[in-house]
């Protein structure tokens, strides 16, 4: 009979059906609140670094597009764009320069500095006194250029736009001018 049981427990182990866990003997002594448990490790372990933002660099792009609500089959194209539009710099404005390290150096003189964050999401997407139905403010993500640069609410409010119009407000062809 041991041998049949060991036998079941063994094949269930090995064909992942059951996982065994190894009893632990009750302490016998009180520990101190302060005291660092198994448990606070494995969350400290859990938690994730802060990110390194790096211009050409976009390692961060499924953490943050998965928080934002971005499904993983848009994650290429989405990291296209964000290559094209901000380097992966969330801190960019239209006309921004900046180094490796996404630190602005200056400014190119062009005129869109409405163009804000990872995907350059434009005023006339957040500022209501530009368009009164500017979808990033009235989807209530942000309604000025500030929040944008926070790269987790730009992601959001990019994936509002792309709801609302798929592609199409990073496409240039589809821009008027």
């Amino acid at each position: 009979m041991r041998r049949i049981t060991a036998s079941i427990v063994t094949a269930t182990l090995l064909l992942g059906i059951g996982t065994a866990k190894a009893a632990t003997a009750p302490t016998t002594h009180p520990t101190h609140p302060a005291t660092t448990t198994g448990h606070d490790r494995q969350l400290r372990e859990a938690t994730p670094k802060p990110i390194q933002f790096r211009h050409g660099n976009i390692d961060w792009l499924p953490q943050l597009a998965a928080e934002a609500g971005w499904p993983p089959k848009t994650w290429r194209k989405l990291g296209q764009i964000i290559l094209r539009e901000s380097g992966g710099c969330p801190a960019r404005r239209g006309g921004d320069k900046v180094d490796k390290n996404c630190n602005v150096t200056g400014h190119d003189g062009s005129n869109h500095r409405s163009d804000t964050g990872l995907l350059q999401i434009n005023g006339v997407n957040y500022d209501k006194t530009r368009n009164k139905w500017a979808l990033v403010c009235t989807a209530n993500i942000a309604c000025s250029q500030e929040p944008l640069l926070e790269p987790l609410t730009n992601l959001r409010a990019g994936l509002a736009l792309f709801k609302a119009a798929g592609w199409d407000p990073w496409t240039p062809s589809t821009w008027g001018g």
